[in-house]
């Protein structure tokens, strides 16, 4: 809690996190897979694939409870600050770090909300993509920021975290959820070579999260 959030605005961003932590267990029994690595308290960037907005949510649920409290999603700001149930939720419930994805409107660096969450101790959320994955592909193009991350913070580990059976729970269009099981699978950390360029390392990023999907999936 920050020295402006009034102390009812804390315990009701408190209620509300647990209350979305046990309707999206309800709804879509949503479980881990640690693959190569083990749910420990220790600075991270997961790096998923991105096919719905409950993708975040999702990850967010199945961290324990002491690796949730240090994780914060990285999401857009024109998305959560679009009313005040969404401001609400993203800022204090999830506590995102906020960017704005839009070039032509926005003034700041979006990598310095990032850097500065980073230097903080935080560990992050991100979807490399950058937009939702509507296509027959495993993956969009990744975007730079993963590889930024990567060189200004090289002892993080950066995560593949693969989100598996949303667009089967939930298909386009349908209002009641299929009961399936969603599986966020997390992968073996990775980093950025020692000389390696940022081509090459998100080839290799994308691989490796690519790795982790069910074959349902791909």
């Amino acid at each position: 809690m920050t020295r402006q959030t009034p102390l009812y605005r804390w315990i009701a961003a408190r209620f509300t996190g647990h209350a979305l932590a046990f309707i999206a267990r309800f709804i879509t029994a949503v479980r881990a897979e640690w693959r190569g690595i083990e749910p420990v308290d220790k600075q991270r960037v997961y790096f998923a694939n991105h096919v719905s907005n409950a993708d975040m949510p999702m990850i967010w649920t199945v961290l324990p409870h002491h690796m949730r409290a240090k994780t914060r999603p990285v999401a857009a700001a024109d998305y959560w600050l679009k009313n005040k149930l969404r401001a609400f939720v993203g800022p204090e419930v999830f506590n995102c770090v906020l960017v704005d994805r839009r070039p032509e409107a926005r003034t700041d660096d979006p990598m310095a909300a990032i850097r500065e969450a980073l230097d903080e101790g935080s560990s992050l959320i991100i979807f490399p993509e950058g937009n939702r994955n509507m296509t027959d592909d495993p993956l969009l193009p990744f975007r730079a920021g993963l590889y930024n991350m990567g060189q200004s913070h090289p002892d993080v580990d950066l995560v593949p975290t693969w989100v598996a059976n949303l667009t089967t729970i939930m298909p386009k269009g349908e209002v009641i959820p299929l009961p399936l099981i969603c599986t966020v699978t997390f992968g073996a950390p990775i980093h950025v070579g020692e000389d390696e360029d940022k081509d090459a390392f998100l080839k290799r990023a994308a691989d490796a999260l690519v790795a982790l999907a069910p074959e349902r999936d791909l």
